[in-house]
């Protein structure tokens, strides 16, 4: 049974692609748990028709899957008040970014997750890099495929630890020639898309490089005591205490182009490996959002709300000039860095000569000033 009054632990296995292990790998966990005599049970497993993984769960308790109606057919979904009211001491739960079907409480499985460590049950689950918010684009232009299905990066940084499973992509890429990933006309058919070794070679790459990112953040020591009471964290290495906060302080320029979501995911990345506070602002010249064109007034909001879900603080500014206003904000708030869209050459404004990005650069040179181009597919 869960401790009382404690936020749950959460451990996630993370890997850069379907058939490396981390399904099998969590099962594996899950079963020297229940070895270790902790309370342990399957919030949600997807077999994927893997006979070893199937294997895998013989002897762990399963919860049963909730089933919704939704266009005339049955989706089986996890059962997240069937296992508050089971209270185990762990949930292992497959598929940490999957989207709920409609009509579910809440819209992601990592909602469910965090509905289950707010009640104090440790959690172990699973996603690959690619469903990381900040890598949707980077992993766009090196696949050619845009994953919709996405967690954000504070959740990921919420997990208590972050474990890589890994496989070199030639031994996955013979898993899959083999079906043993997928039967043998859906592997040919990802061996002819996704499953390129290049694509692999760079996921597998990410991956690390996140993961090792994810181990240097996890330094706060007021975690240690807190270790010792999960069973799935008790007995982990400690990490070096942290050398101090960060002096940089960030700013990302939200305009009315809708390539501002790649610039926000950008900054937002750049903040977390910096550990640096981060804002998004749009400079209204007018009185109000409500004074923009309606198309133009969605695209802001769009945007404003897709920086706060990645935890960015937002203002909306007023001024009749845009540098100006933006760069006097920025020297109020300390701002170190500036992320600014290079702006399409057809709807750039020029004032004495210079476009807007122009003038900026020209107004914070005390500051650093990144301009993203528009990104495209290579």
């Amino acid at each position: 049974m869960p401790d009382e009054g404690r936020r749950g632990h959460l451990k996630l296995l993370l890997g850069y692609a379907a058939g490396v292990g981390k399904t099998y790998r969590m099962l594996e966990e899950a079963r020297k748990l229940k070895l270790q005599g902790v309370d342990v049970v399957l919030g949600y497993f997807e077999p994927h028709s893997r006979q070893a993984t199937i294997d895998m769960t013989q002897g762990l308790e399963m919860v049963p899957r909730r089933n919704l109606l939704y266009r005339g057919s049955q989706f089986g979904e996890m059962d997240t008040a069937a296992i508050l009211h089971r209270r185990p001491q762990v949930c292992v739960v497959d598929e940490f970014a999957h989207t709920n079907v409609p009509g579910s409480e809440r819209t992601k499985r990592w909602e469910d997750v965090r509905v289950l460590l707010d009640n104090g049950t440790d959690v172990l689950t699973n996603m690959n890099v690619q469903h990381l918010e900040s890598l949707n684009d980077t992993v766009w232009q090196v696949s050619g495929v845009r994953v919709q299905e996405t967690v954000p990066d504070w959740v990921v940084k919420e997990a208590d630890e972050v474990v890589m499973v890994d496989l070199p992509p030639q031994a996955l890429l013979n898993r899959l020639r083999r079906g043993v990933v997928y039967p043998q006309e859906k592997a040919q058919q990802a061996l002819d898309n996704f499953f390129k070794e290049p694509t692999l070679v760079t996921l597998r790459e990410l991956a690390l490089r996140q993961t090792a990112h994810e181990v240097d953040i996890r330094h706060e020591p007021q975690k240690d005591s807190r270790l010792a009471r999960s069973p799935l964290l008790r007995n982990q290495p400690g990490s070096p205490a942290r050398m101090g906060e960060s002096a940089d302080r960030l700013l990302i320029h939200i305009t009315t182009d809708p390539s501002t979501a790649a610039l926000i995911r950008r900054g937002r990345r750049v903040a977390d490996f910096l550990d640096a506070e981060c804002f998004a602002v749009f400079v209204n010249t007018g009185s109000g959002l409500h004074s923009l064109p309606a198309a133009e007034r969605q695209t802001v909001e769009k945007q404003l709300n897709f920086a706060r879900n990645l935890q960015i603080e937002t203002r909306i500014l007023e001024g009749e000039e845009v540098a100006e206003t933006l760069v006097s904000f920025a020297r109020r708030q300390g701002i170190t860095q500036i992320f600014l869209l290079r702006t399409r050459r057809k709807n750039l404004p020029a004032v004495f000569g210079r476009n807007l990005v122009q003038q900026i650069v020209w107004l914070a040179r005390d500051m650093q000033v990144t301009v993203v181009a528009e990104h495209r597919r290579l």
